[in-house]
C-alpha cells in the first residue's frame, strides 16, 4: 500500500489538500447546488429563533471587527446594487410598505414631533440661504 506521508500531515493540512482537490474537480454550479441543498436541510431542521440567534452572533462578531467606514462602504455598495437592479415602481412599493408599517407602529404625537422637527430643519435651511 502506498504511503502518501499522511501520517506526518496535520488535520489542517489534510483538510486543505482535500479542499483543493475538490475545488479542482468541480465547477461553480456544483458548489451552488450543494450550498442550496445544505441551506434547505438547515431550514428544515431549525426554527426562526435559530436564525435570529446566529444572525445576532454574526452581527456582533462583524461589529467587533469593523469600523464605521466599513459599514458606510457596504451600505454604499448595497445601495448602488439595489439602484441598478430595481426601477421606480420598486421604490414606490417599498416606500408604501414602510409608510404603512410606520403608521401601524406610531401614534399622532409621533407625527406631530417629526413634523415639527422637519419644519425647524427647513426653516434653518432657508435662514442659511
Amino acid at each position: 500500500m502506498a504511503n502518501n506521508n499522511n501520517d506526518n500531515m496535520s488535520m489542517e493540512e489534510r483538510g486543505r489538500k482535500g479542499g483543493q482537490a475538490t475545488a479542482e474537480k468541480h465547477d461553480k454550479e456544483f458548489f451552488q447546488e450543494i450550498g442550496r441543498k445544505g441551506g434547505e436541510a438547515t431550514a428544515e431542521n431549525h426554527d426562526k429563533e435559530f436564525y435570529q440567534e446566529i444572525g445576532q452572533k454574526g452581527g456582533e462578531a462583524t461589529a467587533e471587527n469593523h469600523d464605521k467606514e466599513f459599514y458606510q462602504e457596504i451600505g454604499r455598495k448595497g445601495g448602488e446594487a439595489t439602484a441598478e437592479n430595481h426601477d421606480k415602481e420598486f421604490y414606490q412599493e417599498i416606500g408604501r410598505k414602510g409608510g404603512e408599517a410606520t403608521s401601524e407602529n406610531h401614534d399622532k404625537e409621533f407625527y406631530q414631533e417629526i413634523g415639527e422637527k422637519g419644519g425647524k430643519s427647513r426653516s434653518n435651511q432657508r435662514d442659511d440661504d
